[in-house]
């Protein structure tokens, strides 16, 4: 069986980061509604998402990404 060239294997293996990525910010939004703030930025923290994104989602809902 022949390989997918290396690009290929890249932009599949950064998209399952994004699935990851996201599905830990959805948790992390879901934690702010059901407990608060703080909580919701300590998990993310804890889960190597970046500050602009954490920030970005926790203290701008207006500027999440819309669901599709």
């Amino acid at each position: 069986m022949k390989q997918a060239p290396a690009i290929l294997r890249s932009m599949v293996a950064e998209e399952r980061t994004d699935m990851h990525q996201r599905a830990i910010v959805d948790d992390g939004i879901a934690v702010q509604f059901s407990a608060n703030t703080m909580s919701a930025l300590e998990y993310l923290r804890s889960r190597n998402i970046g500050r602009t994104v954490i920030e970005r989602v926790l203290l701008e809902p207006g500027q999440r990404r819309s669901r599709q």
